[in-house]
């Protein structure tokens, strides 16, 4: 009886995290503002800071899709550690495509706290001259309405902070298809489901818009600048100032090519340390959200494994197909999908592992994290110096 109750609890877990993400996506549009004698609001002036590192997969065209921005106002400014960054060529050969798009190139030598990211940003976020902020990866490609539909959101009500879901694409490979597989099932899922039960929307810190002067006074990224969590945590500081915290109906593409199957599991295995510290107590339920795990167990109930295997696929497919249809629409379907049992069963290993892992490895750096994903250096680090501001 109990196994049973475990089948449809997961099952509900399912169909809810199907639900949340075409709520998200389906959503109306917001409306443009007002002020107070009923004007319209015009769009307000962005900076949007690009912290890169090393030539990701498809970077020439994912910067190049911010240079195709419908909006009146906006800066780019793209930060790199060292001057040997591959990235820079391409951030140059894109400057010279586009002379008319405001932009400045930051190189810097690192050094303002252990989180490589919250690093790169706290050494380019001063070359902005804007208050509204768009923190944006370089692996992300954006549609031309992007900045409107984020402004808009930002300026309604009393919402602090601004993020999407995560649409994986263009997987050339099985790894990158895991990837993507996991990016468009369980991760919308949770961030989705976050918004829709309690308001508590998760941040995704592939793309997060805010006002500086707000975070500023709420602690600044010099706040976050030694943890790992740092999306998860600028959204809590919004969220425990009386903020809200808001989710655009659009999702931004995170461009996953040629990761490998490794790559994967490592990505992942960070990813659920960091859950494994933040939510040591919640942790252990992710369990229920996996059909693989569900059905695995079904031993320790004397119940016959054929059948919970064959549901578990159904479960796996239904929530795969159905939310990426919705995310990023039907190309590639039949190479994804077919990978999804072993992702999920993948992902079971990772969840076993991540709570004994005591070290992560990110971008060249190997840290030591504690509770509340608070990293330790091995070593002293590096002064922070400037080294150069293009632009």
């Amino acid at each position: 009886m109990f196994y049973q109750e475990l089948i449809g609890l997961c099952t509900l877990a399912t169909v809810f995290s199907i639900g949340a993400v075409w709520r998200v996506t389906r959503r109306r549009k917001p409306l443009v503002p007002e002020t107070q004698d009923g004007r319209v609001r015009q769009h307000v002036p962005v900076s949007i800071l690009k912290p890169l590192r090393g030539a990701d997969d498809a970077l020439d065209q994912n910067l190049d899709s911010f240079f195709n921005l419908d909006y009146q106002d906006h800066e780019i400014v793209f930060g790199v550690e060292g001057d040997r960054d591959p990235a820079i060529e391409v951030v140059r050969r894109l400057r010279r495509k586009y002379p008319s798009i405001k932009t400045r190139l930051v190189v810097h030598n690192g050094g303002r706290g252990l989180n490589p990211k919250v690093s790169n940003l706290l050494n380019m976020i001063d070359a902005g001259t804007h208050d509204v902020v768009l923190i944006s990866d370089s692996n992300v490609s954006v549609g031309p309405g992007y900045l409107k539909e984020m402004t808009t959101l930002l300026q309604s009500g009393n919402t602090g902070l601004v993020t999407n879901l995560v649409a994986g694409t263009d997987e050339h490979s099985i790894g990158a298809a895991m990837e993507n597989l996991q990016l468009n099932g369980p991760v919308a899922a949770v961030v989705a489901l976050s918004e829709m039960f309690g308001g508590r929307t998760l941040v995704v810190g592939k793309s997060m818009m805010f006002r500086r002067s707000v975070l500023e006074r709420l602690g600044g990224l010099n706040a976050v600048a030694n943890l790992l969590a740092e999306d998860y945590i600028i959204g809590k500081m919004f969220r425990m100032a009386g903020y809200d915290v808001r989710l655009c109906r659009t999702p931004v593409r995170n461009v996953c090519r040629r990761t490998t199957v490794r790559e994967f599991v490592r990505r992942n295995l960070r990813w659920s340390l960091l859950r494994s510290r933040l939510k040591p107590f919640v942790y252990p339920l992710e369990l229920i959200g996996n059909p693989v795990a569900v059905a695995l167990v079904a031993p320790v109930f004397e119940v016959p494994s054929f059948w919970p295997m064959v549901w578990a696929l159904s479960m796996i497919l239904a929530r795969d197909s159905f939310q990426t249809l919705m995310l990023r629409g039907r190309g590639n379907l039949a190479f994804i999908l077919p990978l999804g049992l072993a992702k999920d069963l993948i992902m079971l290993f990772v969840w076993a592992a991540a709570p004994f892992c005591r070290h992560v490895a990110w971008r060249g750096h190997r840290l030591r994290i504690s509770a509340g994903t608070l990293l330790y250096a091995g070593e002293p680090m590096d002064e922070a110096g400037m080294i150069r501001v293009e632009g």
